[in-house]
Parts: structure tokens; sequence; C-alpha cells
């Protein structure tokens, strides 16, 4: 299973130039079954990412472009009266796909934004008083522009806490910028990709992480990095149970993408920045904007037992 994993950050890696890192966080997110949030500038390549993810998946694939005009009816589907029935009939929305891509989700209302939390959370949407289950494998993968830009809606720290991480992809370094200059268009790369695992195969991959081995000592490590979060005077509140077990989900799988059966503190703390930089708010000068150092702080405050 790691070559397979090894074949898709490749090929992903083929499309996004100079971001491994990035790439395989991402990856994990989705086997942690989590939700992904990209934020960057516009231009660094957060749209091309999300595609690219989901077609060396091979995961149904819907984007849905929130504006400030977009109503929650355009997300989940709305029912629309069949004449020849003599009923109304639903036709469901972009949400009913294994990837969605909420692209650039800060531009939307608060009341469209709110239209993915029962399907992030639960899996499914509640609309005209009935259920309908979302499919499986089912990932939101949003996107946003910092909330220092024009036109844009903060997400609530609720819909905040559903994403399992949050990754920044930042400016090329020199190297990567030059070969996406002399290189194809990654329009046209991205039209070329083929799907590098099946469905089943990341199904396989989600129910291994979740058997990959956390000792007691791990636990402690966790418990004692959320709690010192609730107790210092550094943060507005506390990291909650649902992060805990984030920050566990992710490490197990980052330390399956290693090859390892069993999590080790350093695999925490790799994950750490994508997981509790955008849950946290600093009540110093740390920007919340910047997870790596509000990471760096908890490492260094927080010894490993």
């Amino acid at each position: 299973m790691t070559q397979q994993i090894e074949k898709v950050v490749a090929q992903v890696g083929d499309i996004i130039l100079g971001k491994d890192r990035q790439i395989r966080l991402a990856i994990a997110c989705l086997v942690a079954r989590g939700h992904l949030l990209i934020e960057d500038i516009p231009g660094v390549g957060k749209t091309m990412l999300a595609h690219a993810l989901a077609t060396s998946l091979g995961l149904a694939f819907q984007r849905i472009q929130f504006t400030s005009d977009l109503l929650p009816a355009d997300i989940i589907g709305v029912s629309i009266y069949n004449r020849d029935t003599g009923g109304f009939q639903f036709h469901s929305g972009p949400i009913f796909s294994q990837v969605v891509l909420a692209d650039e989700v800060n531009r939307a209302t608060p009341k469209a934004q709110s239209a993915l939390l029962e399907a992030m959370e639960e899996h499914q949407v509640t609309t005209e008083g009935e259920t309908r289950h979302l499919p499986e494998p089912f990932f939101v993968i949003a996107t946003q522009n910092p909330s220092y830009q024009v036109g844009t809606f903060p997400l609530p720290e609720s819909q905040l806490d559903r994403f399992l991480m949050r990754v920044h992809l930042g400016y090329p370094d020199s190297e990567a910028e030059r070969a996406l200059l002399q290189g194809r268009d990654r329009r046209d790369l991205l039209a070329t990709l083929k799907p590098a695992m099946t469905p089943q195969e990341l199904t396989v991959l989600q129910h291994r992480a979740q058997q990959v081995h956390a000792s007691n000592a791990l636990f402690d490590y966790v418990q004692a990095l959320t709690d010192h979060t609730r107790r210092a005077a550094d943060y507005v509140n506390g990291l909650s149970p649902r992060a805990a077990l984030a920050l566990l989900h992710a490490a197990r799988a980052w330390a399956l993408m290693a090859g390892r059966d069993h999590v080790v503190p350093e695999d925490v703390q790799a994950v750490l920045p994508a997981v509790v930089g955008h849950r946290l708010v600093p009540t110093g000068e740390i920007t919340r904007a910047n997870g790596t150092d509000i990471a760096a702080q908890l490492i260094k405050q927080v010894a490993i037992p």
C-alpha cells in the first residue's frame, strides 16, 4: 500500500511542483477520513491540488464555486414539481459526490456555508424533513482566500473545527517555479491524469489507518498537548475533544504512510501544525494564520512523556 501512496504523491507532485510535504499532509487527511482546508492567496494552485487529488484517488468529483449569492439549495439540491407524476421530485445538488471542492468557501455568506456542517460531520444532509446519506468515501476539500482580502466572510469556529487539517501552499521555490514556467500548462497535464488508486483501495487504507497501534504513552502525549491549550493563557479557547481525535487520526495516517504499524511522537508533531493551526486563536503575538509557530510553541512547552 505504501507504494500506491508514493505513486499518488508522485503523480500529484508532477502537477503541484515543490510541495511534497503539503501533498503528503493532504493525502494523510483523506486517509484519516477528514476534510481538508487549503488556505492561501489566489494563484498558487489550491484548486488544482484538489482536482489532482480527486483524480489520482479515482473519486467522483464535484466543484461548487462559493459566491455571495449562493444558497443552501444550490449545494444540497431542491425538489421540483413533476407534472407527469403529480408530485415533487428531489434533484440532488453537487454535495452528493465523493469529493466536493468548496472553492473559495469564505466568499459565500454564513447561511450558505452552514449547508456544509451536517454533511461534513455526519455524511448526510437533511432537507424537507428527509435525511439523505452521502456517498462513501466522502470528503470536502475547501479552498479559501486570506480573510483580509475583499469579499470574504470568516468561517465560524464550528465549521473550522470540522476540517481535520488546514494546509498552506505558499510560493514555489525558484527551481520549482522555473520548471513551472518551462513546462507544459498544468491544466493540460491535469487532463492526462489517470487514477493511481481505486476508491476501494482507499477504503482499505482508511481501515488500516484506524488499526495503527498507539501506546498509552502516545495517548498521554496527545492529552498533554490538548490539556495544555485548555489551561494556558496563550489561547482564547483550548482544543476540543474533536481536535484531540483529529490529532490522533492524523498521526495514525502519517505513520501508515511512513510504513509503520505504530505511532511515534514524531508523527504527532509532524501533523500538529495542520491540525491545530486553524483551531487555536492565540491571545499573544502569534497570528492565527501561522500554524507552524503555534505548533512549535506547543512542542516546546509540552514534553514527550
